[in-house]
């Protein structure tokens, strides 16, 4: 049997084909996150957060980030180095949910301390609610580990 170019176009046609069927299975198997479990409602209490971040612009001031090793090291503005102040810190990983970390603080001297998981690297948003006399503050810092 000879070999002629009906031949090659259904083989090239079947390669495609199975090309394609390729693609549709290895996309059904990647994960789809939302960035939050609770889209639309925390969607719904965003005005709460662009409160808190008026009130940071209007207290002035900006957060210090250090890595030190498997430590961060947050320096609050300086309007908070007075009070006690308490707060929470997530760690924010966009690409991966179970890289986030969050950790709750009451602070006196404006400083606190999170704990880094052992490896990671990536790019990640620093996101900072902080309460000073029944009043919400917000942050966010991009951070490249």
């Amino acid at each position: 049997m000879k070999f002629n170019w009906g031949h090659k176009i259904v083989v090239v046609f079947g390669i495609f084909v199975i090309g394609i069927l390729f693609l549709v299975y290895k996309s059904s198997q990647q994960k789809m996150d939302l960035v939050q479990k609770n889209y639309y409602a925390d969607e719904l209490k965003y005005q709460e957060v662009i409160n808190a971040s008026k009130n940071a612009k209007e207290i002035g001031g900006s957060l210090n980030v250090i890595r030190k090793g498997g430590h961060l090291l947050v320096s609050l503005p300086a309007a908070f180095h007075s009070s006690a102040v308490k707060g929470v810190a997530h760690l924010y990983y966009a690409a991966d949910e179970t890289r986030d970390i969050s950790k709750s603080f009451v602070t006196s001297n404006g400083e606190f301390e999170m704990d880094l998981m052992t490896m990671m690297n990536g790019y990640y948003t620093l996101k900072l609610t902080i309460e000073l006399n029944e009043k919400q503050y917000y942050y966010e810092q991009k951070l490249n580990f």
